[in-house]
């Protein structure tokens, strides 16, 4: 979920409507339900020691909540998981979307094409951070754009979700750290990586 661009779209002065529940599948996106004015008592996030951040987390919170006749809305990007929405189906809840934003590969500019040729032609010589499996997506979609070839079997990447992970080794990438989305794990993860790939 986007808040800020979901928020956007609110009539000036609104406010969130008490009693209404804001779950969110991680700290970084309940946080920017915070500041937009959604009351602690309203937000419901995964545990703070929960191995992954994602909707299996959420729902392990969520469950316990009669959900016979609830109607609830899921903001989303264009094309997201149905995971949650069928649990919630399932405990009779009405499921509408809402799609807040749409992923798209990035457009690489002169610089940004010299920059991914000259870090394909030495993938094992750099560290790769995937926070979504569209990222491993766009990265090869790139790259075939480009008309490179990389042998990724000695590069090291960082993913922060098992399906990241998994996408990563199929791409081919070697060495695959799996860390939680947490600045203390990809930092503690990057520190790692840099010791292994150092000379």
């Amino acid at each position: 979920m986007r808040p800020s661009g979901f928020f956007a779209a609110r009539p000036d002065g609104a406010a969130w409507p008490a009693g209404v529940l804001a779950a969110t599948p991680g700290p970084g996106t309940d946080a920017a339900l915070e500041a937009a004015g959604v009351a602690a008592q309203w937000r419901v996030q995964p545990a703070a020691d929960a191995a992954q951040f994602d909707s299996e987390s959420l729902w392990l919170q969520l469950q316990q909540r009669s959900w016979s006749g609830v109607r609830v809305l899921i903001v989303r990007g264009d094309g997201g998981r149905d995971w949650l929405a069928e649990r919630l189906r399932q405990a009779g809840a009405e499921v509408d979307f809402v799609s807040a934003y749409r992923r798209e590969a990035p457009r690489l500019d002169e610089g940004q094409q010299r920059l991914l040729r000259e870090a394909v032609a030495q993938p094992d010589r750099h560290l790769w951070f995937f926070s979504s499996s569209e990222a491993v997506d766009h990265l090869e979609a790139c790259c075939r754009d480009l008309d490179l070839r990389a042998d990724w079997r000695g590069s090291r990447a960082l993913a922060t979700h098992p399906r990241i992970a998994a996408r990563a080794e199929r791409l081919g990438c070697g060495h695959v750290l799996e860390v939680r989305p947490s600045l203390e794990a990809v930092s503690a993860g990057i520190t790692r990586s840099i010791q292994c790939l150092a000379p």
